[in-house]
């Protein structure tokens, strides 16, 4: 008993530190894997907009606003790409109160309800309200009509339909009108001085006739251009505010589709052939046909013209049930319930139309000769879709002619009655003269008036669960145990699956490379991956995908490393450049006989129009640059050899035209003003958000 006692005593010691260590394994566990909920206390909030934290409950009562009033204007409740839009919009709405309205608010900035009245009623009344109470016939706004209704809802329930959509309508009104004052404020104070307005004059009229030396920079190999890393990365240097970035990742990813097997389209046939035998013995076919099929037309009557092309014209006796067959990935069964003789009938044509220039007799029988000649060469063997294409003059030629079926009353009256009272196919006597001009007429089907009344039961070819089953068991022992991308690619290779790659993924993404919509994937990107890692199976409908990340970028430069390839090309072109000036320079003379010296891939090319507003030349392509150089030049004066966009040029200018100076350069201050206007306009929202200190971690929800 003393030596129980005593093991009792140990055992609970042992107990406790064994607890107190699996514990604390745990936590580091935690706290290592970067998902912490120590570290992640504020996990429910989904950004950060001007100093103001935005919690994931502030974000859904401003997406669930956003729905409702979807809701309100279209009766029906938004689909996953609809609430994809709601979220953008409900998060602009949180940038508009945090970011936008505080700037609004620093310069005391107010609507009044005096503003909202004439918004509504007055003599500045908002398009929206306009486009509402305007009347469709005489175009007019209607005041009173505005009135009538606002005395209207004032009467209704606070909760009704009309007075809470007039309710949301107003109160969207007033940072609406804000913000076209605080646009105001800024955009009015643009200025465009008179010195301003002469130099934009010169730009546009100033013309210069210049002469250039042009080679391109594929005038010297790429092996004879020898770049270093010290070059590159001096570039690199220089140039860095372009290799800007937001967060990006990228990975690798495999897809393991999922099929119907050939078992499981056996399996849908034989379902298929009970229905045919039950179709047979129907009674009430429409009611049968809506009760098993998966398709949306069970019970429908149709025309000749108007028949599925899956069914044959000889096949429509009344009572045969056809099929199953296959349409596409689909087996149907159709039954001709009925056959009868409809009161509209259809036909088929092809026509060619001449029309005349205008309504005199001349030109009407200038275009009825024209006609008759065509229709000749086809009656002698010319063929007609040949010529309805080379003749005809409205939209039926580039098909020739074909105009398909179509119904009685369809047609202009001679038209329909030509087509109409033919006896035999093939093309009509005469031409046949309509309000639109002359027509030559290929009865391709006579007229026809039956009618069929069919009932047809589809079902999709889909993979059953054992495929499905088969398909993500697959995913899963290709994702099993892999160490890193190299095992990632030797598993794909061996199992014969090609991997795919999408590169610089951002956090909004929602499509991935061939996947099309795959947000699942982009989400476990930005919160649970890290470079190496393997996905879980993702199951995007009708394939089962395995991914791996292979890189990530933080926001801010990409790397050297990443851009030297992208790099490589421009500053190889300064290299060749350097060399071309150098070999250029070893010769003397005009540009002609410097071109000759250099060989082949030295050209001469003149403009005798360049205007300083142009950007390009002649061959050389866009070169602002050497716009610029040429206006620079005196008459008769020739610039040092220089590296151009595309090439090394010479520029010679033979004679420059000043634009003698106008007395009123307004329209030119004008249209600068409006230019700035517009750019201001543009700009002022988005100078607001980028020094607002917006963080945008919704990736981490949706």
């Amino acid at each position: 008993m003393a030596l129980i006692g005593s093991l009792r005593n140990k055992m609970g010691t042992w107990v406790v530190v064994f607890v107190f260590v699996a514990i604390a394994a745990f936590i580091l566990g935690d706290l290592l894997s970067g998902q912490s909920a120590i570290f992640n206390l504020n996990s429910n909030d989904v950004g950060e907009i001007g100093g103001h934290t935005v919690s994931l409950e502030e974000f859904q009562n401003a997406v669930k606003e956003r729905e409702a009033n979807y809701i309100l204007n279209f009766n029906r409740e938004p689909g996953e790409r609809e609430m994809t839009t709601l979220r953008q919009q409900a998060w602009e709405l949180l940038i508009l109160k945090y970011a936008i309205e505080p700037q609004y608010q620093k310069v005391g900035l107010e609507v009044t309800s005096d503003e909202i009245w004439d918004m509504i009623q007055g003599k500045n009344v908002d398009e929206n309200v306009k486009m509402a109470f305007t009347n469709q016939q005489t175009g007019l706004f209607e005041r009173d009509r505005v009135v009538q209704y606002l005395n209207q809802v004032k009467t209704m329930p606070e909760n009704s339909e009309p007075r809470v959509r007039w309710e949301l309508f107003q109160r969207d009104l007033l940072p609406g009108r804000k913000r076209i004052k605080f646009e105001n404020l800024l955009v009015k104070t643009n200025y465009t001085t008179t010195a301003e307005a002469e130099r934009e004059y010169h730009l546009q009229s100033d013309v210069a006739e210049v002469k250039f030396l042009y080679v391109p920079f594929y005038a010297m190999s790429d092996s004879s251009s020898k770049v270093t890393d010290s070059d590159l990365k001096d570039y690199y240097n220089k140039n860095k505010e372009k290799y800007k970035t937001e967060e990006t990742r990228s990975l690798s990813y495999i897809g393991i589709p999922v099929i119907p097997s050939a078992q499981d389209t056996l399996d849908i046939r034989k379902e298929l052939e009970r229905v045919v035998a039950d179709f047979a013995t129907s009674d009430d076919d429409s009611l049968y046909a809506a009760g098993v099929t998966e398709g949306q037309t069970p019970y429908a009557r149709y025309t000749i013209g108007s028949l599925p092309g899956f069914i044959r014209i000889d096949q429509l006796v009344q009572g045969k049930v056809i099929g199953p067959f296959i349409d596409g990935n689909t087996f149907k069964v159709v039954k001709v319930s009925k056959v009868f003789q409809d009161t509209v009938y259809n036909a088929k044509a092809s026509h060619i139309l001449i029309k005349w220039t205008d309504t005199s007799d001349a030109s009407k029988k200038e275009a009825k000769e024209k006609a008759r000649k065509i229709l000749n060469e086809i009656k002698g063997g010319a063929d007609f879709g040949l010529k309805a294409r080379e003749h005809g003059t409205d939209g039926t030629a580039s098909r020739g002619g074909d105009l398909g079926w179509f119904s009685s009353g369809q047609m202009v009256k001679p038209f329909e009655s030509a087509v109409f009272g033919a006896t035999r196919t093939g093309v009509l006597n005469d031409v046949v003269e309509t309000d639109f001009g002359y027509h030559i007429i290929d009865v391709t089907e006579l007229k026809n008036n039956t009618a069929y009344e069919l009932a047809i039961v589809e079902n999709a070819i889909t993979p059953s669960d054992a495929t499905t089953n088969e398909a993500y068991r697959k995913a899963e022992m290709f994702a099993a145990d892999i160490s890193g991308f190299e095992d990632f690619k030797e598993r794909a290779k061996k199992e014969q699956y090609n991997v795919l790659d999408a590169k610089n993924i951002g956090s909004s993404d929602r499509r991935i490379g061939t996947l099309g919509e795959a947000r699942e994937i982009v989400k476990w990107l930005f919160n649970e991956a890290s470079k190496g890692k393997v996905s879980t199976i993702f199951d995007l409908q009708d394939i089962y995908v395995v991914a791996i990340m292979t890189d990530g970028l933080e926001k801010g430069y990409k790397p050297f490393d990443l851009v030297k390839d992208e790099i490589m090309p421009l500053v190889r072109n300064q290299v060749k450049g350097k060399a071309i000036i150098q070999k250029l320079g070893e010769s003397k003379g005009t540009l002609e006989e410097m071109a000759i010296a250099f060989g082949t891939d030295a050209n001469i090319y003149s403009s005798s129009d360049l205007k300083l507003s142009s950007n390009t030349l002649p061959t050389a392509g866009f070169d602002p640059q050497a716009v610029g150089i040429a206006f620079s030049l005196e008459d008769g004066k020739r610039s040092k050899p220089f590296v151009g966009e595309n090439g090394v040029i010479v520029m010679e200018l033979q004679n420059k035209t000043i634009a003698p100076a106008v007395a009123d350069y307004t329209a030119y201050k004008t249209q600068l003003e409006q230019g700035a206007q517009s750019r201001s306009s543009f700009s002022i929202a988005e100078a607001i958000k980028d020094n607002s200190g917006i963080e945008n971690l919704l990736y981490k929800f949706y």
